[in-house]
């Protein structure tokens, strides 16, 4: 088990510690599949939502927080069956623009991983304006069902009423759709790895595509795509998207060696200032910037 699941863990019920053990590996992905799902509800007794609220404590275990000590988890349950961790980021000599919510996340890790729609959101904390204007962008929309401790359950439309959102703007290609940019896809694995990001970019009110791929110490290869937001500022960043898998996959952004950004130079947003200010406040200097054609 990774160290950083220790405290958590110990804090969970027996019958539940012992449901989780054999999953919590050092290589434990910060999902758990819809297999593992059914045998661990079969031996708590447990249903989905009992069992989310159960897990916070390991996915705020996955926070990175040296600016608040504030430690926020979330859980997204995807309609695949899948349980997605997520938890906040923030990053120290970088602006607090750069800083990731657990919210935001938990989507992006869903997304990264191939999930085609959200069911519901689990979270430790009331979800801020920032996230519930983020998680309006899904194509789960305001029925996107929202879990918090201690409440009845409600839907992003109770706590985001008379919502402003891409389809306002007639926007058809919503956050989580299947998107394919048909970029060539070209370089060596890191490059190839930022291009196939940015093929996924939801750019819909821009249309500036970018990723990031980051490469470890060991080799391992981290890649997130770009997520806009129909109120921009929510706009998820693709530094901060490969930082989640990254940071889910259990990893220290100290041990990133080599970065590659694909964006086009010319784009109507441009991506470099800010990854290479954030990349040089973890310790990496190294950024590598590549069209996208």
């Amino acid at each position: 088990m990774q160290s950083r699941f220790h405290t958590a863990f110990a804090t969970l019920p027996t019958v539940l510690q012992d449901a989780l053990q054999p999953v919590l590996a050092d290589d434990f992905p910060a999902f758990f599949t819809p297999a593992q799902m059914d045998e661990i509800r079969a031996q708590t007794g447990l249903d989905n939502r009992e069992l989310t609220f159960a897990l916070l404590p390991l996915a705020a275990a996955c926070a990175v927080a040296p600016l608040s000590s504030f430690n926020v988890g979330a859980l997204a349950l995807g309609k695949s069956g899948h349980l997605y961790f997520g938890a906040n980021m923030e990053f120290s000599g970088a602006t607090m623009q750069q800083t990731v919510h657990a919210e935001q996340s938990a989507v992006t890790h869903a997304w990264l991983r191939g999930e085609g729609a959200l069911e519901a959101i689990t979270v430790n904390y009331t979800p801020c304006g920032h996230c519930r204007q983020f998680m309006n962008e899904l194509n789960s929309g305001t029925h996107l069902r929202i879990h918090l401790p201690g409440r009845e359950p409600a839907t992003l439309g109770d706590y985001l009423p008379d919502a402003f959102g891409p389809r306002d703007l007639a926007i058809k290609t919503l956050l989580l759709d299947d998107v394919d940019h048909n970029l060539l896809i070209k370089g060596d694995e890191l490059c190839k790895a930022a291009l196939e990001a940015a093929n996924r970019s939801h750019a819909p009110y821009s249309q500036a595509l970018s990723g990031v791929a980051l490469q470890m110490a060991d080799g391992a290869i981290f890649a997130g795509s770009y997520a806009e937001n129909a109120a921009f500022n929510p706009t998820l960043p693709p530094l901060q998207a490969a930082l989640i898998l990254l940071n889910m996959a259990g990893y220290d952004v100290k041990q990133i060696q080599r970065a590659v950004l694909a964006e086009e130079p010319d784009a109507r947003v441009i991506q470099r200032q800010a990854t290479a200010a954030t990349l040089q406040a973890l310790g990496c200097a190294s950024l590598q910037t590549i069209p996208l054609s």
